[in-house]
């Protein structure tokens, strides 16, 4: 599954750095091997998409690295020998749009996670869980009659971009319906 973020540190000389994720985890390792080779080289803050996969240490790694619009061929693979097909002027800007709604999202969730983390009220876990495989995704639906449950608004809402659950804007979806 693909995944979005920005490039926030860069090692020309030693060819690596490292990715905030728009979802809010933790940063991600990112080798030059996995840009694509047109381009030029990473720049801090480029919004990039990639997957996540295991490094070569087994650690977590950005792997299959692409720019908005850029090619889609991964890092030495070859061309097909196909005929190049000639792309839809207006794709390009599509996927950046995308990009940028994604990563904003992000950016807002962390910007309001952050502004928690200062309150001396709010006690830190001793531990943190494993990350669990998300059992919802994003499909386009966006309001609390289309959800099944308080989890799946929850869900919706702190991870998909264009709901509307949380009317009063506290960070509680569906209060009428589902998490009273």
């Amino acid at each position: 599954m693909r995944e979005h973020g920005h490039l926030s540190e860069w090692n020309e000389d030693r060819g690596f750095g490292f990715i905030a994720p728009a979802n809010g985890r933790a940063r991600l390792f990112v080798h030059v091997s996995a840009f694509p080779r047109q381009g030029g080289p990473p720049s801090i803050g480029e919004i990039l998409s990639y997957e996540v996969g295991e490094g070569r240490d087994g650690r977590a790694a950005a792997q299959r690295v692409q720019r908005p619009g850029g090619a889609k061929r991964a890092h030495g693979s070859r061309p097909s020998s196909s005929p190049p097909r000639r792309a839809v002027p207006w794709t390009g800007g599509l996927v950046l749009a995308a990009v940028a709604v994604v990563a904003m999202f992000g950016l807002r969730e962390t910007t309001r996670a952050g502004s928690t983390a200062g309150n001396a009220a709010t006690p830190l876990p001793a531990t943190r869980a494993a990350p669990v495989a998300p059992r919802f995704s994003c499909d386009g639906r966006t309001e609390c009659p289309q959800m099944r449950s308080c989890d799946e608004a929850r869900y919706f809402l702190r991870h998909c971009p264009g709901v509307r659950m949380d009317g009063d804007r506290d960070g509680v979806p569906c209060e009428q319906q589902w998490c009273p």
